[in-house]
C-alpha cells in the first residue's frame, strides 16, 4: 500500500512562556487499541522533557488506573524508548473500553459512581495536566470528568473507524486499513485458484471507512458500507457481470456494521451477555449460495486491525500529534483536541471533536472512486 507522506506543521505563534516548565503531566490510553500509541507517547514524552522539562507520568490501563490506590503509574524515561516501542502496535500503557465511570458495573450486576475515585486519583498524583489518547467516546468521559474534579486535560484522537469528524484523520486509521489492503491481496490469489468469492469483514463501527478505503487498495469488486443500502441480487447481478468477462472469481468487503437485508443487525453474543458486531460476512456468504452457484468463504480479520505494526503513517500522524498536545498543556489550552486538517496539526475544543460524527456519505470523493472503478457498493447510487 502506497505510504501516504505529511509535510508536519506545528504553528508556534502561540508557544510563548513555559507556563509548565518544571511540572508533572500525566498520558492515559483509553478505549480500544491501535497503531501508533506508542508512537504519541513517546513524542509526548520528548516534547515534555527535553522542552519543557517536564516529569511525565504513564498511567497504566486508562482511566482504571487512576481508581487503584495507590494510582497505577510509571514514571517515563529516555531509558523508556529504546526503539521496539515505535514499532510495537497496541499500547505498552495498557487500556480499558469496559464500563462508564460514572456508571460502573460491578460483580454483584450493579452500577456504581468511580468518578470520584477517578478525580481523587488524578488529584492525588498532583498531576498539573493530563493528556488522554482516545476516541470519542473516551473523550466525552474525561471531558465530564475534568468539568467536575477541576481536571487540566488535553486529547489527542484515536480511533481505527476514523469517524471523529473534527479532525480528517485519526490515529490507528492508516494501520487498520493497511491490514485490510494486505489481507485482500493474499486473498486475491486463493480466490482466483478456486474460483471463489471470498468475503472480507472488516471494523470500523458504524462508519464505512476501512471498508471503502481497504475496498478500493485491494481491488474489491464488491464493498458494503454501512451508509449505503444494498442488496443480494445487487451483489449477484455485480458478480454475473464479471463471468460474462470470464472472471470467475471476486472480492467481497463488507463492514461490521452492515445489516441484513430486512435491516436487522448481525450480533455476536458471548457468554458473559456482551454482544457485539460481526458475523455479517457469513449471512452474505450464505444468501450469495442459496441464490447462486457461488462458492463463499468468509475471512474476518477483527482485532489483527488493532494489535499491527503501525504504519509510518500512524507513527508521523501520532508523533505531530503528541508534539501538538503538550504545547497546548504549556499554553494552558485545556479542553482542546489536537485535529488534522489542511496537512498540518491544529486544536479544536474537545466539545466540538465529540460533537461532530464522520460517516462516509454518498458526495464523498472515494464513493465516486469506487463507482468509477465499477465496484458495487449498493443499489439507487
Amino acid at each position: 500500500m502506497k505510504i501516504l507522506c505529511y509535510n508536519i506543521f506545528i504553528s508556534k505563534k502561540n508557544i510563548k512562556e513555559n507556563f509548565m516548565a518544571n511540572k508533572k503531566i500525566g498520558i492515559l490510553t483509553s478505549g480500544g487499541d491501535c497503531g501508533g500509541l506508542n508512537a504519541a507517547i513517546r513524542s509526548i514524552f520528548y516534547r515534555a522533557k527535553n522542552k519543557y522539562n517536564m516529569d511525565v507520568f504513564g498511567i497504566k490501563d486508562g482511566t482504571a488506573g487512576l481508581m487503584k490506590r495507590p494510582v497505577a503509574a510509571v514514571q517515563l524515561s529516555h531509558k523508556t524508548f529504546g526503539g521496539y516501542l515505535l514499532r510495537q502496535g497496541g499500547t505498552f500503557l495498557g487500556s480499558t473500553n469496559k464500563g462508564n465511570p460514572f456508571k460502573f458495573p460491578t460483580k454483584e450486576g450493579k452500577n456504581i459512581d468511580k468518578s470520584k475515585d477517578i478525580i481523587d486519583g488524578y488529584h492525588q498524583m498532583k498531576l498539573d495536566g493530563l493528556i488522554i489518547i482516545g476516541g470519542d467516546g473516551s473523550m466525552q468521559i474525561l471531558k465530564k470528568l475534568a468539568k467536575e474534579g477541576d481536571m487540566k486535560i488535553v486529547a489527542i484522537p484515536k480511533t481505527i473507524d476514523n469517524d471523529v469528524g473534527a479532525t480528517e484523520s485519526s490515529i490507528g486509521f492508516h494501520t487498520a486499513v493497511d491490514v485490510a489492503t494486505q489481507a485482500l491481496d493474499n486473498l486475491q490469489s486463493t480466490a482466483a485458484s478456486h474460483r471463489r468469492s471470498m468475503i472480507l469483514e472488516v471494523m470500523g463501527r458504524d462508519a464505512g471507512h476501512i471498508a471503502l478505503n481497504a475496498g478500493i487498495a485491494g481491488g474489491a469488486d464488491v464493498i458494503l458500507i454501512p451508509e449505503i443500502k444494498y442488496s443480494i441480487d445487487g451483489i449477484i447481478k455485480k458478480l454475473n457481470s464479471m463471468k460474462k468477462h470470464d472472471i470467475q472469481h471476486s472480492l467481497i468487503v463488507v463492514a461490521e456494521a452492515v445489516k441484513k437485508e430486512d435491516g436487522s443487525t448481525v450480533l455476536h453474543k458471548y457468554i458473559d451477555g456482551e454482544q457485539r458486531l460481526g458475523g455479517i460476512g457469513d449471512y452474505i456468504a450464505q444468501e450469495l449460495m442459496k441464490k447462486t452457484d457461488t462458492e463463499c468463504r468468509v475471512t474476518s480479520l477483527g482485532h489483527v486491525q488493532r494489535g499491527a505494526p503501525p504504519t509510518a503513517s500512524d507513527r508521523i500522524l501520532a508523533s505531530a500529534f503528541g508534539v501538538y498536545a503538550v504545547d497546548l498543556l504549556n499554553q494552558k489550552k485545556f479542553d482542546s483536541m489536537v485535529a488534522w486538517k489542511d496537512r498540518r496539526v491544529v486544536d479544536v475544543p474537545i466539545d466540538e471533536g465529540i460533537r461532530t460524527y464522520k460517516n462516509v456519505e454518498r458526495e464523498d470523493s472515494l464513493v465516486e472512486t469506487a463507482l468509477s472503478l465499477d465496484i458495487y457498493i449498493g443499489d439507487d447510487i
